[in-house]
């Protein structure tokens, strides 16, 4: 009945049978792969809409405590009614900006909508004034260039700018807005229409000079890469057109992702020449070779046309995908071959072989692969954020292991059918080589011996487990690893000026007389230039320091960040060529960076991904007294300065605690943020600050964690479900070839034996545990169970056909020890590119790789022994308790 079944659901019959049309449909499926992979697009991270709608508020109110009350409350009161992710506020004398964020992938044009109606309920002021502002993070900066002459004032350059370079940017594709900065020197109020969109006054400096800049903002729709080549055409045309005006490339992240893509890319394809040259050594037939190596292609471009569907573009994740599946999606084909191969070496005809060795293996295969689908499908429905963000990389895996199957199913048998001839030269020399190879002559010996001592085995098999676990606190924990991107930001905020009681007096005369010319006047009719003026004269000092540092390329100042005149950054990009990496330079930057009286500076990564946070680690104090909020964060400052792996940490409001007031989720707070030192991990700092603040905290305040520090607790949350979901969705498919529990319980309790290698591995490497490595630890799931349903299968077939069952293990062990090595060895060699680390993101894609590498190492080393004893002890114990329950409800039923 078994034999039956097998022969029914063998699709490969019918492939054979209709020849000519498999080849066809699968020229066919090459030719729309091809189209749909030139119709994708590169970005380095999928596109995750982060909605965010701030509503910014005002009335003719005194005091900060009377804003609070009469405008920020009222607003976060009728804001509750709606279902929001977090709600942020930050309230001024006579102004209040509340800023609300939705779930990843809301709707950005109906969380707008529900922002308007909910408002409407607010007991504001009669003279308030509301405005409410969507804001999609995605529509993200493409480049910024700063513009010079040396023939030009700045005021008629700006001129020139706002007629024609602004003009030509805004008709490029997918551009959203072309925002003027630098420009507050001399802007005038009045209106122009040939200006760009109108953005709070700032001053701009590049390499050291007074500039002018133009930023060109995206569409939250449009491709990075796109819009930035439009963007660099457009610039070559006006350097024509206007050569005495200049644009200089100040800041772009277009460099950094053109040079992710190639590095991902050039891994991708020495994975594939890798998994393709370790079949022939194994195989030792070009035809066979040629016939595995086949599934590659033809995979993946099937896989391009499911991302082409799916609105999928070719970045990091899906890239990295693409290239970790390489040695999975030639497993089937090999599996396939290989059998064929056996049955051709044995004497068998072509036909008869292809027939019988897909009859052997199909339901195999197909279980298999199915099972590492089943793995990855809770991977792309995961909730929140990260399953928004790994949606495209968990869906291009099933794609693609599900597209291999049909190859390996269909075209691969019908190729053996045609492609391989039985050689008896070849035939002897493959038999004897098999039968007398040393590693399958001391593994039959060691399969024997394991099954003789099944303690000692599952004695090791805990052991390793264990180690496994214990090697867990010694890993950095992290959320994402820090990428050597080779730029970063200065953040500084310069201190609110002191006026002397003469300088009141001065501007309050100055206020009763526009025509007043002196310095009080000035400063009256223009606090924000005064203002920002004072904050380019620190940026100034500061800037002295990052020029004269030999790695740095270039430097580019923009004073009045987000409005706020008190606030500088600096963008600082660093020379190709240099030694020193990233994280190296910034510590340098902050010993060598002055100290300057009141002025707070901060060093930071670029993020990984743009969420509005500016730190890696941020806590927030929530309570209702400010003065126990203040002193408490205060003291916290103090205790986590003192951290070796911490810099840069500072308190929010430090300094101008009178005249604001943050609140988190409508109730008032104070935040902590501090940058990671180099080598240290964002896990392991957030719990060192967190232990220390529960020490401190009076009765009336409590903890909440934000950005990327709340970010590392959700990755393992959400991994954990998600690894109960991935086990379950496992089980369920292996349980319906086998029809009985004994074969899923058995992979399930063989899983673990990959946590010792995959820890052993992140430890060597130093490489962190979090969102990347995770992943890594799911894709073993698909890669482990394969092996054990390679065994498992074989070892039933040969007791059907009755074999006792100590010899079909051992008969099992030796026909399937080389499928197992194949696969394995090109599954390895397929991620060694991305092991190695090298190139832009390397650290993003190396944990993941390495994790998976270790981890399948010693799966497959001990699982080759480990799941032949645990399938005779598990029976054992099956059987024993079968018997037992027999014989009580026999007793019962007498």
């Amino acid at each position: 009945m078994k034999q039956s079944v097998r022969e029914r659901f063998n699709i490969s019959r019918l492939a054979i049978r209709y020849a000519k049309i498999t080849v066809m449909v699968w020229i066919a499926v090459a030719v729309a792969g091809f189209l749909a992979f030139m119709s994708l697009k590169y970005a380095l991270f999928p596109d995750v809409p982060f909605p965010v709608v701030v509503v910014n508020a005002s009335a003719p109110l005194e005091t900060v405590l009377d804003t609070e009350a009469k405008l920020t409350n009222p607003l976060e009161a009728s804001l509750s009614a709606i279902n929001y992710f977090s709600l942020y506020s930050s309230t001024f004398p006579g102004q209040s900006a509340v800023s609300v964020a939705f779930s990843t992938g809301s709707n950005i044009d109906a969380s707008t909508q529900a922002v308007k109606d909910a408002i409407k309920t607010a007991s504001l002021p009669a003279n308030a004034s509301v405005e409410v502002t969507p804001f999609n993070l995605n529509e993200s900066t493409v480049a910024s260039y700063a513009i010079d002459s040396e023939s030009k004032a700045l005021e008629e350059l700006a001129a020139i700018v706002r007629l024609e370079v602004v003009p030509q940017l805004k008709k490029v594709s997918g551009v959203l807005r072309v925002d003027l900065l630098g420009d507050a020197a001399f802007r005038q109020t009045s209106d122009d229409s040939a200006s760009p969109t109108q953005n709070p006054p700032t001053l701009v400096r590049f390499n050291g000079r007074d500039s002018l800049a133009v930023r060109v903002v995206k569409r939250a729709d449009a491709n990075l890469l796109e819009v930035a080549n439009g963007v660099e055409k457009v610039v070559e045309q006006l350097h024509r057109q206007n050569p005495d005006v200049k644009l200089s490339l100040a800041e772009t992240q277009a460099d950094y992702v053109r040079e992710a893509i190639h590095v991902t890319v050039t891994d991708f394809i020495l994975a594939v020449i890798l998994s393709i040259l370790v079949i022939f050594p194994f195989l030792r037939d070009l035809r066979a070779t040629l016939i595995a190596s086949l599934a590659i292609p033809l995979s993946l471009l099937g896989t391009c046309i499911v991302m082409a569907i799916a609105g999928f573009n070719l970045e990091t994740l899906t890239l990295l995908a693409l290239t970790l599946v390489i040695g999975i999606i030639v497993d089937d084909a090999i599996v396939d071959v290989e059998n064929i191969s056996r049955h051709i070496e044995a004497g068998e005809k072509p036909l008869k072989a292809a027939i019988k060795g897909t009859d052997e293996i199909g339901l195999t295969v197909t279980a298999s692969t199915l099972a590492i689908a089943a793995v990855f499908l809770p991977i792309a429905l995961m909730g929140g954020t990260l399953g928004q963000f790994f949606k495209p990389f968990g869906l291009t895996v099933a794609a693609s292991v599900l597209i291999s199957l049909l190859v390996a199913r269909t075209l691969s048998p019908v190729l053996a059918v045609y492609w391989l001839k039985s050689s008896p030269k070849s035939r002897n020399n493959e038999i004897s080589v098999r039968k007398m190879s040393l590693w399958t002559y001391y593994y039959r010996h060691l399969l024997e011996w394991s099954l003789r001592h099944r303690k000692a085995v599952i004695g090791l098999a805990i052991a390793s487990f264990l180690v496994g676990i214990a090697l867990i606190p010694l890993i950095p924990q992290g959320f994402v690893p820090q990428l050597d991107r080779g730029e970063f930001n200065i953040v500084y905020t310069s201190p609110l000026p002191k006026v002397p009681s003469r300088l009141k007096a001065g501007l309050a005369e100055s206020e009763g007389n526009n025509n007043q010319s002196s310095l009080f006047g000035d400063i009256a009719q223009s606090p924000e230039r005064f203002l920002l003026r004072r904050t380019r004269r620190v940026g100034r000092q500061l800037e002295e320091v990052v020029l004269a540092d030999t790695d740095v390329k270039s430097a580019y100042t923009t004073i009045g960040v987000r409005g706020n005149p008190l606030q500088g950054k600096i963008y600082v990009e660093l020379k190709g060529d240099r030694t020193a990496t990233t994280s190296e330079i910034e510590d340098r930057m902050r010993q060598n960076l002055p100290k300057l009286p009141g002025v707070s500076v901060s060093i930071q990564d670029i993020l990984f991904v743009e969420t509005g946070d500016d730190t890696p680690l941020k806590i927030a104090l929530v309570g209702d007294n400010l003065e126990t909020l203040k002193q408490t964060a205060q003291q916290l400052k103090s205790r986590v300065a003192q951290l070796p792996g911490l810099v840069d940490v500072k308190v929010s409001s430090e300094g101008e605690s009178t005249s604001i007031i943050e609140h988190l989720n409508g109730h008032r707070t104070v935040y902590l943020s501090a940058n990671l030192g180099q080598g240290t991990a964002l896990g392991n700092a957030t719990n060192e600050v967190v232990a220390i603040a529960r020490s401190l905290l009076p009765p009336d305040v409590t903890l909440d964690l934000e950005g990327d520090s709340a970010r590392v607790g959700m990755v393992f949350g959400e991994f954990g479900m998600t690894l109960a979901l991935a086990l379950v969705c496992m089980i369920v498919v292996v349980y319906i070839p086998f029809g009985r529990w004994l074969e899923p319980l058995v992979i399930v309790l063989s899983l673990p034996l990959a946590i010792v290698g995959a820890m052993v591995a992140l430890l060597i490497t130093q490489s962190a545990f979090g969102m990347i490595s995770l992943i890594g630890l799911i894709f073993l799931l698909g890669l482990l169970n394969k092996n054990a349903i390679l065994l498992l299968d074989y070892i039933n077939q040969l007791r059907q056909k009755g074999m006792n069952r100590h010899d079909a293990i051992l008969e099992t062990g030796t026909v399937r020890l080389r499928p197992i090595i194949m696969t394995t060895v090109s599954t390895l060699l397929g991620m060694l590119p991305i092991a190695l680390g090298l190139g832009a993101g390397a650290e993003l894609r190396q944990p993941m790789a390495v994790a998976i590498m270790g981890g399948l190492i010693t799966s497959t080393l001990l699982s080759l022994i480990v799941v032949p004893v645990l399938y005779t002890l598990l029976e054992d114990k099956w059987m024993q308790w079968s018997g037992e329950r027999a014989i009580f409800a026999k007793k019962v039923i007498n």
